[in-house]
């Protein structure tokens, strides 16, 4: 394959951190008795909890995040079960990003324990992404007592699959001039957008990595998978046009609450979309005062897993819209529900400039 011309699109240089295990690390970092043994950190068996992380410890018997904690039970007996410390891993994860910060000022929180950083023109370590990168791991290392493994790439998309190539503790670069031989070899189902669906038709097409993808135009791609065609068409290309934003527009905010029990009484969601509401408007109030509401949604997972939704236009937060909402999406199946999810959608207009990212911490 050809060289990549070398121009600012490719020239970027752009870092992904991801914690390893994070809620699970800080706790074993707080109680070293933990060390080696599988622990996971999530909700409880008995009220239909899931894991929100576990170490890799646990992962070897199968466990993982977004598992039902009873599964994991299953997978390990042994497991060992601690509630989740939001306001903890909240303080240790502006600790973190306050180092990212020392490094440039283009930091892209995705989560707590991960973001993108755009080190382009940054002077530090004489512009070396890869040295600005070992920096950063080892500076989280001596001051948090946690890993965390990196990615760099020109492009986001090529940095997040780097990042999770050597984890835990790891780091990989992938430079400009390597970006054709890497990318020929990466599996389609590591690509944004296949999911297991998407997955099973690619691979029914014999398509398994990224060179068999190359040899469908994109005229082709947008034909057999819409919209995601033009994805997949410069994924498998390593192309990314991104840009690293560190004011990310937020655009939706939810609630939701699974239940221990399933709920079949009408009257008993009623009561419960109106808790919720209630819990939203406060959300909204405290992260995004000055986004403009564009409507509002509903989510219903039953008993089964299966999952409705409904929404409608509204400018503001109105409950007996949501209350039209959930019987509209209800009479849809009628059956028992596990979840109820209030949420609403924002303007795609820039919001007040004291609306920032950081609102993660």
């Amino acid at each position: 394959m050809h060289q990549p011309t070398l121009t600012r699109e490719n020239s970027r240089k752009i870092i992904h951190v991801d914690m390893d295990c994070f809620y699970a690390a800080i706790e074993i970092r707080d109680n070293p008795a933990l060390t080696g043994k599988p622990v996971a950190v999530g909700g409880s068996p008995d009220k239909r909890g899931v894991i929100c992380t576990c170490n890799y410890a646990a992962r070897k018997f199968g466990v993982h995040s977004a598992m039902a904690t009873a599964t994991a039970f299953r997978h390990c007996k042994d497991l060992i079960l601690l509630p989740v410390d939001m306001p903890k891993y909240k303080q240790v994860a502006k600790q973190i990003h306050a180092i990212f910060r020392e490094y440039t000022d283009l930091v892209e929180p995705l989560a707590l324990d991960e973001a993108y950083l755009d080190v382009t023109d940054s002077n530090h370590h004489a512009g070396s992404a890869t040295l600005i990168a070992k920096a950063i791991r080892q500076q989280i290392l001596q001051e948090e007592k946690l890993t965390a493994s990196a990615g760099v790439a020109p492009n986001k998309f090529l940095a997040k699959i780097a990042s999770g190539w050597k984890k835990p503790n790891g780091l990989f670069v992938i430079k400009p001039n390597e970006i054709d031989n890497f990318i020929k070899t990466l599996p389609v189902d590591n690509l944004y957008g296949v999911g297991k669906v998407t997955a099973q038709k690619l691979h029914k097409m014999n398509l398994k990595t990224c060179a068999d993808l190359q040899k469908f135009s994109l005229l082709e791609l947008t034909q057999q998978f819409g919209k995601l065609g033009q994805n997949l068409y410069e994924q498998c290309r390593g192309m990314d046009h991104r840009n690293v934003e560190p004011n990310r527009v937020r655009k939706s905010l939810s609630v939701e609450r699974t239940f221990a029990q399933d709920i079949r009484n009408l009257d008993d969601c009623l009561n419960i979309i109106n808790e919720l509401c209630e819990r939203l408007i406060k959300r909204v109030q405290e992260s995004a005062p000055n986004l403009a509401i564009k409507n509002q949604y509903i989510k219903i997972k039953f008993n089964d897993f299966k999952q409705t939704s409904a929404e409608i236009i509204s400018q503001e937060i109105n409950l007996d819209r949501y209350l039209t909402l959930f019987r509209d999406a209800y009479l849809r199946e009628v059956k028992p529900i596990r979840l109820l999810g209030l949420g609403v959608h924002f303007q795609d207009k820039k919001p007040l400039k004291s609306f920032l990212q950081q609102s993660l911490f």
